[in-house]
């Protein structure tokens, strides 16, 4: 999927949030400014899914791709995250830029992504990453850090050199945004929170007490 890319000579202006029809340019806007201002992972997002017995998780993942057709990130498939997905596809994001006192809030069903995608993307990593996704076997029990390493180290003798394959428990997940709720902050706690809820026509938007 590409990534939609804000243009930084169409800066928004304080009325924008309140004409925007679509939420997504709006997000545009908003992660590319956080990509200028954020120390450390701007595309950071809290991803929250539902176990078995309707307890929630949460934890941080990176968004690698975003557009109309949902929001997409990578992950073993085997992990927590994956199985909790497997049972209930229905996941929450919340992106929280704190240098720029900006939250965004996304709910929707989940999809797994092609294996023609995740290969993609999987080759775009760093070969170390790669080399890791094959050694960790993610949120399992580790008896000791020189195990994980040693794990490594096998694996980087199984590929010297050359591509490293994507392993089958590794791949992606696509989000379908059915609602995007955008906050700023404002003086006195009185800050802007606006709605918006994806239908068969397109989005409609809602400004919400703060």
């Amino acid at each position: 999927m590409t990534t939609q890319r804000h243009d930084p000579d169409s800066e928004l202006t304080e009325g924008d949030l309140d004409r925007a029809a679509d939420p997504l340019p709006l997000f545009a806007a908003w992660l590319a400014e956080a990509e200028k201002s954020e120390p450390n992972d701007p595309t950071a997002m809290a991803l929250a899914t539902v176990d078995a017995g309707g307890l929630p998780n949460v934890r941080m993942v990176l968004l690698k791709g975003f557009g109309p057709e949902g929001f997409t990130f990578f992950t073993n498939t085997l992990s927590p995250k994956g199985r909790e997905l497997a049972a209930n596809p229905k996941a929450a994001l919340c992106f929280h830029w704190k240098s720029l006192r900006r939250q965004v809030r996304i709910r929707g069903p989940v999809e797994p992504v092609s294996a023609e995608e995740a290969d993609a993307y999987f080759a775009t990593r760093p070969r170390m990453s790669r080399i890791g996704a094959w050694a960790s076997r993610q949120s399992e029990p580790l008896e000791s850090r020189f195990a994980l390493e040693k794990a490594v180290a096998a694996y980087t003798a199984r590929y010297p050199a050359g591509a490293v394959p994507r392993p089958e428990h590794w791949s992606g997940y696509r989000l379908l945004p059915q609602t995007m709720e955008l906050w700023r902050d404002g003086a006195f706690r009185l800050h802007d929170r606006i709605l918006f809820r994806r239908g068969p026509d397109g989005w409609s938007r809602q400004r919400l007490y703060p």
